[in-house]
């Protein structure tokens, strides 16, 4: 299966990129991909992927770049772009749903860690170092919108950013968390219908709210919004298979510290994670 994904990815990449290369450049932005996507597809560090060993007579070149090149073209924005050319062609092989699912996944690392740009937030069993991943997931296998930002950052801040970067219609529901004017001011103005549930023991008060917000906490009295708000579950059921499928996205692993790296390597497991599902798709 190793093998068959990995040519999945080896062909889209191939029509993507010409292979060709840049003055000055020893190394395609293509070979780069390829070398970063066999680290992040075995959860090994990059350098690991640097040795023809490793590779068992896959490897797209004969001399593989050294370390430090790998570390010096990963910030490239020729890269990045052609990181999310990749990411964005396995997505558009996905269905787009009527109702999407609005939540985050905590991503920590150990308290001794360095890493001055984590920070301490809350995780599923109380408080943690590290970072976050915050997402609007369709129920057809795709991830809509995506962000990466120390744990500390609120999510009400960072599912503001999220609606703002997608271009849907149809109905998002999340839990109590994103149970905010302000959220549902800037959903509602995307012609977005948002559904959260009041954190138990809250009342609205005599503020003004914002119409969409009454209006959400009405449809969510009716048969079809207690149906949407039971099927948000399916986001808990993505992180879960997500973190316990073998090349998924367990935790961080010690080599992947930085913002950038981490953005990074969670766009790179997003991808390996749509080849796997598209594979599984053809051969169902």
């Amino acid at each position: 299966m190793e093998g068959k994904l990995w040519n999945a990815l080896y062909q889209l990449v191939e029509q993507l990129h010409s292979g060709r290369r840049q003055k000055r450049q020893q190394y395609s932005d293509k070979t780069i991909l390829m070398v970063y996507l066999w680290a992040v597809l075995h959860d090994r560090p990059v350098f690991w992927a640097c040795q023809c060993d490793n590779w068992h007579g896959m490897c797209p070149t004969s001399d593989p770049p050294s370390p430090a090149t790998m570390s010096r073209r990963l910030r490239n924005e020729s890269f990045a772009n052609l990181l999310n050319d990749l990411e964005k062609a396995y997505r558009q092989k996905f269905n787009q749903s009527l109702c999407k699912w609005i939540d985050a996944m905590p991503l920590p690392i150990g308290n001794s860690s360095g890493d001055p740009q984590a920070g301490y937030g809350r995780a599923a069993n109380g408080k943690a170092k590290g970072y976050k991943f915050y997402a609007i997931y369709d129920p057809s296998g795709a991830v809509d919108a995506w962000r990466v930002c120390p744990m500390n950052v609120s999510e009400k801040k960072m599912s503001c950013r999220l609606v703002r970067d997608t271009s849907f219609e149809g109905y998002l529901v999340g839990d109590g968390e994103y149970d905010n004017n302000i959220l549902y001011e800037m959903a509602g103005a995307r012609g977005i219908v948002l559904l959260a549930p009041k954190r138990k023991g809250k009342k609205l008060g005599h503020r003004r709210h914002s119409r969409h917000r009454l209006r959400s906490i009405e449809l969510q009295t009716r048969p079809f919004g207690k149906m949407l708000l039971h099927r948000r579950a399916g986001i808990d059921r993505f992180f879960g298979s997500w973190a316990s499928w073998s090349s998924g996205i367990k935790h961080l692993p010690a080599w992947v510290r930085g913002l950038r790296r981490v953005r990074q390597w969670v766009q790179a497991k997003l991808i390996v994670l749509y080849a796997w599902r598209i594979k599984q798709r053809l051969t169902a």
